[in-house]
């Protein structure tokens, strides 16, 4: 359970209620249930993965894991934690996960690309989980996602980045010479193949 005391005493409340209310052995519809927003709580993901909760992490993998179980993405581009009686409003850095690791089977297009998140969530990338990278148009940074489930991405790390780049081929694709990777049947543009940068630029240190 989370305590806390003070004006945080309700949220703390509310979370617990939303704790107990998490099923343990499977991933719950958390698209499908529509209860009323009950507002904003002092919890946030930071770009490295951890949570916050009042400002301190959330040390429990565990609690993290329920939590991330509940966790939406809806259309007012908002992050909230939902169960089948109340939605609570969350801040999240940039990505709510992180892919810490990746296993790669295969090579050529018969290629398998799989990453495991820091809640031990695993996806595979194909056409419902495609990888995408955004380049920071300011200091030409890519920042490399992969779509682990209903709008919620983790972000690439650097290490799994740098291995994920390493796998890539060339591949002209409308026209254009991309780099990129391949997985199950499906290439996922990197960046130009002429960008000799694409294998020294990373996301930031996680």
């Amino acid at each position: 359970m989370i305590s806390g005391g003070g004006a945080a005493s309700e949220g703390t409340e509310a979370l617990n209620r939303l704790l107990a209310g998490i099923p343990r052995d499977k991933l719950p519809p958390v698209h499908q249930w529509n209860p009323d927003f009950c507002g904003d709580i002092d919890m946030r993901i930071g770009r490295d993965g951890t949570w916050y909760y009042l400002g301190t992490p959330i040390r429990r993998k565990q609690m993290v894991r329920l939590f991330s179980r509940v966790l939406r993405h809806d259309d007012d581009g908002r992050y909230y934690l939902v169960t089948p009686v109340e939605k609570l409003g969350i801040n999240v850095d940039d990505a709510p996960f992180l892919a810490v690791e990746l296993v790669a089977t295969g090579s050529g297009r018969d290629q398998i690309l799989t990453f495991r998140t820091n809640v031990d969530d695993a996806v595979t990338a194909d056409r419902e989980h495609p990888i995408r990278v955004s380049v920071d148009p300011a200091s030409g940074e890519p920042s490399p996602y992969v779509l682990v489930r209903d709008r919620l991405e983790a972000l690439i790390n650097r290490p799994v980045f740098y291995q994920m780049v390493e796998l890539g081929v060339v591949e002209t694709c409308g026209g254009s010479d991309l780099y990129g990777v391949w997985s199950r049947g499906e290439f996922f543009p990197i960046g130009q193949a002429d960008d000799l940068d694409i294998g020294g630029s990373s996301p930031e240190q996680r």
